[in-house]
């Protein structure tokens, strides 16, 4: 089934811009390997030792309080969009079949464009920070998923290292 994804207001859900790690330690973290299920993901990451994910799952905004950390391929929703800059695309990436439509192609350098949302473009109140995000997907017993925002570049990196955490909620279409 199809959803719509909400970003966190910057105010109140994005940990007033500073990072956090996926993991205080480098070791597996099992129900955490969901490209598109980022929920499901925080479900099984919601404690202290997983400070990212937490602080999503411990947020309430709006009367909500099913907030998470997203997924892969939720981040690159976000980031396709609702980029903030206009600086070029990584080439390597873009493809994503939980995407509607689903994208069978990677970015081009100007493909996807900064958003025409102004609050969103860099320097409006609710921009994602040009830089890396974490993604509530593990790659392997030490490494998870991250997207930099600058340009979509997607990789992974040691589970203890500090990134920029944004909480998502979703609802079925």
């Amino acid at each position: 089934a199809a959803h719509g994804l909400i970003v966190a207001p910057a105010a109140s859900g994005y940990n007033g811009e500073s990072t956090l790690q996926w993991k205080t330690s480098q070791t597996s973290t099992s129900g955490t390997s969901s490209e598109y299920d980022g929920a499901a993901n925080t479900v099984n990451m919601a404690d202290a030792n997983h400070p990212a994910a937490n602080y999503c799952a411990g947020l309430s905004i709006g009367g909500y309080s099913d907030w998470y950390l997203p997924a892969r391929y939720e981040l690159e929703i976000a980031y396709y969009n609702l980029k903030p800059t206009t600086t070029s695309n990584t080439t390597s990436y873009g493809t994503n079949a939980y995407s509607v439509p689903a994208r069978g192609s990677n970015y081009t350098a100007g493909d996807p464009a900064q958003t025409s949302v102004a609050a969103f473009q860099s320097g409006g109140a609710e921009d994602f920070v040009a830089t890396t995000h974490w993604s509530s997907t593990e790659d392997s017993s030490t490494d998870a998923w991250r997207l930099n925002f600058s340009s979509g570049y997607q990789t992974y990196s040691l589970k203890t290292s500090y990134f920029y955490v944004r909480a998502f909620r979703k609802f079925a279409l």
